[in-house]
């Protein structure tokens, strides 16, 4: 992955794991912009996909069912953790962009880091909401992910993994834009 797939997830990583220095102890209880997770699942769920963009990178492969991991005693340093891992074997790989094997069918690997970095980066919008920490997706990042965004996410394809597209003005800003496409309410002080 160290084509512009690479290069995306890598600014997805950064933003992402510069938030989540905004959850505080006692606050992994608060609601987040996802309606059913409090934030210690939506930090969970963002550390499940951490590790399996890790194992995509180095084993070249992701199986329908990952092994679920262990709800963490600290899920901010198991995402700290896992982040940085993702972070120095996106920067050591050397090997040029190939396939991943993704439920045993062959998927660019630009594809699957230009995946990883939309999901990285809208749950670090997420937790920054759920913190009530005023951290935008960079607006460049933003644009690219709501580019890539559009073209793995259809009309048809949506459910259950996001709500319907969420009208805003398109004088909002790119961050917001994107979270309203993948189903966000982006108004008030909490979505």
């Amino acid at each position: 992955m160290t084509g512009a797939g690479g290069r995306l997830l890598l600014r997805a990583l950064s933003y992402t794991l510069a938030t989540i220095t905004a959850v505080r102890p006692g606050s992994l209880a608060d609601p987040t912009p996802c309606p059913d997770w409090d934030l210690r699942a939506l930090l969970l769920h963002a550390n499940d996909s951490l590790i399996t963009l890790h194992t995509a990178l180095t084993l070249h492969r992701i199986s329908r069912c990952q092994p679920e991991v262990a709800p963490a005693v600290d899920p901010v340093a198991n995402c700290r953790h896992n982040g940085a891992a993702l972070v120095a074997e996106l920067v050591r790989a050397e090997q040029p962009d190939e396939l991943i094997a993704v439920g045993g069918f062959p998927l660019d690997s630009n594809i699957v880091a230009n995946t990883g970095a939309v999901e990285i980066a809208v749950h670090g919008w997420d937790v920054a909401r759920a913190c009530r920490y005023d951290r935008p997706i960079p607006h460049a990042l933003a644009v690219e992910l709501l580019t890539v965004s559009r073209l793995l996410v259809g009309r048809t394809d949506r459910q259950p993994m996001f709500a319907p597209s969420v009208h805003v003005p398109s004088s909002a800003a790119a961050g917001d834009r994107l979270a309203a496409f993948l189903g966000r309410t982006v108004s008030g002080d909490r979505c």
